[in-house]
């Protein structure tokens, strides 16, 4: 279980490539006897995390997962929980894809959204179960602050994380009274591969420093965090701009 200090003993990290999830797994490796559960298709880079993680002391297992196969998320949540309870899960999964693209090509759009949205929905639900049944644990769901407004300039990453947002928070309050906490991760951009070429946003932000976020609030059962926390302001206040004046906005 997660202790008193909010240090689980076993991590269950879909999208065990992910570099957020990853920087969220190295925080809590060396603190205590840690099991991770890495779940990603079988990679090179798949092998480096979970040696990575080793290295700093934890037990590792890696899952052959993928998103896109939706009839198969119920059995590698099984698996995943096959030996024992997880304390804490992370999803840390998704696409970004060309925002031009997207809405005028049929395939990609449809990808990013089964992608995005449909697997996390498949795996919250395969998970409730399971969580619900130990009766504690924490789920992670990392998401975006492009779910808090949906902006012209990418709306259909926009709509697939609002979605994400929703369901989570909704399945938070479902799992409530079972012993078990969702938090959802809003993080701004980020320094990662999936981010590499792109010109930074304001408040660009570090995997490392997303993991800090996550860290805090997980020892701190927050229900919905944003990283930074300044994004926070900027994005309540974009919240209440009249659309007539939005869509004038540069973003």
């Amino acid at each position: 279980m997660i202790n008193a200090v909010g240090t689980p003993q076993s991590l269950l990290l879909l999208g065990g490539t992910s570099e957020i999830g990853l920087a969220i797994a190295e925080r809590y490796a060396g603190r205590g006897r840690l099991t991770v559960t890495l779940a990603a298709r079988p990679s090179p880079r798949l092998d480096a995390a979970a040696e990575k993680l080793r290295g700093l002391g934890a037990t590792v297992r890696t899952l052959p997962f993928d998103a896109l196969d939706l009839d198969s998320h119920p059995k590698l949540v099984a698996e995943a929980f096959a030996e024992g309870d997880v304390d804490l899960t992370v999803l840390a999964f998704g696409l970004l894809g060309d925002a031009e693209q997207l809405w005028q090509d049929h395939a990609a759009g449809v990808e990013l959204a089964q992608v995005n949205y449909t697997a996390p929905v498949s795996l919250g639900i395969a998970l409730a179960e399971r969580l619900k049944a130990q009766g504690h644990g924490s789920l992670v769901a990392l998401s975006s602050v492009a779910g808090e407004r949906v902006r012209r300039s990418n709306f259909v990453y926009g709509s697939t994380k609002a979605g994400f947002d929703g369901f989570f928070l909704g399945l938070g309050e479902a799992l409530r009274p079972h012993g078990v906490h969702v938090t959802v991760v809003r993080p701004g951009f980020v320094h990662t591969k999936m981010t590499a070429g792109m010109k930074p946003a304001p408040l660009a932000t570090t995997p490392e420093k997303v993991a800090d976020v996550v860290v805090g609030a997980v020892r701190g059962r927050k229900d919905l965090v944003w990283a930074p926390a300044p994004w926070r302001l900027v994005m309540s206040a974009l919240r209440h701009v009249p659309r007539p004046i939005f869509r004038r906005l540069p973003i």
